[in-house]
């Protein structure tokens, strides 16, 4: 488990930084300072994306009335009439940080990669908003989409949920019997925010995410006792929400959570469910930010695509 060099060479600026007093650790920050540090990371690490992708800013309605925010990226121009399948996307950030723009960019690159529209959404952040109200946010936004899908001309019937970290957390849950996603695009989730795994210990600092961040982030999110065993959080603890859906599962071997991703992975395939595993060598949590910085970036958004044009048939 040797990091990618482009990596390791990031990593040594950022943590040359930290030693010299210039840059904070994001759980020694506020969360609102942390947010903007978080956002403004994708300028270091991102290409910036693709400007030919059309956007729109939507917004959805959650179960108390609140407006969430989302972007719908077209790689090609609407056509009249037609529906088309698409991915809704929900972003990491530990419940407390990310954004539409903080990953605007790797939206983008979706979009044109898979050749289909990408709806991005926005919940609600600790510690203002507190569990279970991402969690809540994202089935209320799936179900928003549900049923703003032939109006937004999107395909109700073909829709593939992804997520990155916790986004992918909330990837793992959404979902109905009157509407399931064709496919889980679940990038290195966070899978049990009560384990205290190898790759925890191994990964703590040095690696962009740290073991103390992510206990803050927890802290922040869920600081009420039990909450973290709660499957809406910690999804390995509880049953797959339809084992007849299949799961790409995108993991970075140096990333703190690449342990309980292994076991998720394992834990989807007792119950039953097809499972597409992928491991990048030499990654890092959040890689698929990187571009700028890894190639494996760009690989991984390929790979991603043609998983879901397979078992959507498209291409």
């Amino acid at each position: 488990m040797n990091l990618n060099p482009d990596i390791a060479a990031y990593l040594q600026l950022v943590n040359a930084a930290r030693a010299n007093g210039k840059v904070a650790a994001m759980h020694e920050m506020s969360p609102e300072q942390a947010r903007e540090a978080f956002d403004q990371s994708s300028l270091m690490m991102s290409l910036g994306g693709d400007d030919s992708v059309e956007v729109e800013s939507l917004t959805l309605i959650a179960r108390d009335g609140a407006a969430l925010a989302a972007r719908l990226y077209r790689p090609t121009p609407r056509q009249a009439g037609m529906c088309s399948a698409a991915l809704v996307y929900f972003h990491g950030g530990g419940y407390v940080v990310g954004s539409l723009d903080s990953h605007d960019a790797l939206c983008r690159d979706l979009a044109l990669d898979c050749g289909l529209p990408v709806l991005s959404v926005a919940y609600r952040l600790a510690p203002q908003w507190r569990f279970p109200t991402a969690s809540h946010d994202a089935e209320d936004a799936w179900a928003a989409v549900l049923a703003r899908a032939e109006a937004l001309g999107l395909d109700r019937q073909r829709l593939v949920v992804a997520g990155d970290s916790v986004g992918a957390s909330l990837a793992a849950q959404v979902g109905t019997p009157g509407g399931w996603p064709r496919l889980r695009v679940l990038i290195y989730p966070v899978t049990d925010a009560t384990s205290q795994t190898a790759s925890l210990q191994r990964f703590a600092t040095g690696h962009l995410l740290e073991t103390a961040t992510l206990e803050w982030f927890y802290q922040q999110y869920a600081p009420v006792s039990g909450e973290r065993g709660d499957p809406r959080l910690s999804p390995l603890l509880g049953a797959v929400a339809n084992p007849q859906v299949p799961v790409c599962l995108v993991l970075a071997d140096c990333d703190p959570l690449y342990d309980q991703g292994l076991a998720y992975a394992a834990h989807l395939r007792e119950s039953g469910v097809v499972v597409q595993l992928q491991v990048y060598e030499g990654m890092v949590h959040d890689f698929m930010r990187m571009d700028a910085i890894a190639d494996e970036a760009a690989e991984a958004r390929a790979a991603i695509a043609e998983a879901v044009c397979e078992v959507l048939g498209e291409g």
